[in-house]
């Protein structure tokens, strides 16, 4: 069994005076061999999440678990890795690509063993055994990218983090990443949390999602179900800035008539989020739309609609749209 899960994760930046709340009481769990997508746009504290999942960031408030034991990071193995969003810089390019990747092998594997290891994670991850000479320099974007997942898995983690991994790609080489991580994962049964702000990518990859806005999660639950029939209005905005070509042609967009107004709204400041409904004021069935609904400027919503969407209003309206298969 490998189960992560967040439980009340809180993470701040700065201090009390003059800070940032980057995550703030999330909930979450990437159950054993599964793939969780979480999703949302830059600054919403995915990454953040993600850096703390590994320790190279420490919590405020909250407790990460494992297999229902807080996760701790000392010196030896750790139980969870982390693919980064830019491949060459997280390669040492002073190393060849098989030092690198045998520097991740548990300490005490004998040299024999810690070529051999070498040989078959690249082989793993479909590349050349005989580039282990080779220097990130000398590799496509795309080839140092599998470099970083055969690192991560050399460390033989119980789960993975991929954080971003293909936003740094040519379009023509994501697709051949996403499916290294499908059947990596249909074959090793590793869990992992895929950290991503594209929906189309979290879709292809991910049975479940999660949406996360400005620190908390939002929306949350199986990923066909979530993008078929959003509940939150922040997820209907994402699918709606999902391109034509993603989308079945036999579910267009509904368009919702927003006024000017939302068009012309800034996001909020995530130095200082606003109070209610975080998303208020840029919200479509909010209190910009509907004078009425002063509640979301006040009250903070809770997760105990279809989708645990945190929105005082959900569902609004009729499912927006379906992502193609």
């Amino acid at each position: 069994m490998s189960e992560l899960r967040f439980d009340g994760v809180t993470i701040r930046y700065g201090n009390r005076r003059r800070g940032t709340t980057a995550v703030d009481g999330v909930d979450l769990t990437v159950p054993d061999g599964a793939v969780v997508g979480l999703v949302g746009e830059s600054g919403s504290g995915k990454s953040t999440l993600a850096r703390a999942a590994v320790g190279l960031l420490p919590l405020t408030g909250g407790q990460i678990l494992l297999d229902g034991q807080p996760l701790r990071h000392g010196s030896g193995p750790r139980p969870v890795q982390m693919v980064f969003q830019d491949p060459y810089s997280s390669l040492d390019p002073r190393m060849t690509i098989g030092d690198s990747i045998g520097e991740a092998v548990p300490r005490g594997t004998r040299s024999a063993d810690r070529r051999q290891e070498v040989a078959r994670l690249l082989e793993l991850v479909e590349l050349d055994p005989a580039r282990a000479g080779a220097y990130p320099a000398q590799l496509s974007g795309g080839q140092r990218q599998r470099v970083a997942v055969a690192r991560a898995l050399a460390a033989r983690p119980q789960v993975i983090v991929a954080d971003e991994i293909t936003s740094a790609l040519d379009v023509s080489i994501q697709g051949t990443v996403l499916n290294l991580v499908r059947r990596l994962q249909r074959e090793l049964g590793t869990s992992m949390l895929f950290i991503s702000h594209n929906l189309a990518v979290v879709r292809y990859v991910a049975s479940e999602i999660a949406v996360m806005y400005l620190g908390r999660i939002v929306e949350h639950g199986p990923t066909a179900e979530v993008l078929a029939d959003p509940q939150h209005p922040y997820t209907r905005d994402l699918l709606a800035a999902v391109p034509e070509s993603t989308r079945a042609r036999s579910a267009p967009v509904t368009a919702d008539p927003a006024p000017a107004a939302i068009a012309a709204a800034e996001p909020a400041d995530p130095h200082a989020p606003p109070p209610g409904c975080r998303y208020h004021p840029r919200c479509p069935v909010g209190p910009l739309v509907h004078g009425d609904r002063e509640i979301c400027r006040t009250t903070e919503p809770t997760a105990e609609h279809r989708h645990a969407a945190a929105c005082h209003f959900a569902p609004a309206g009729r499912p927006l749209l379906r992502v193609a298969d």
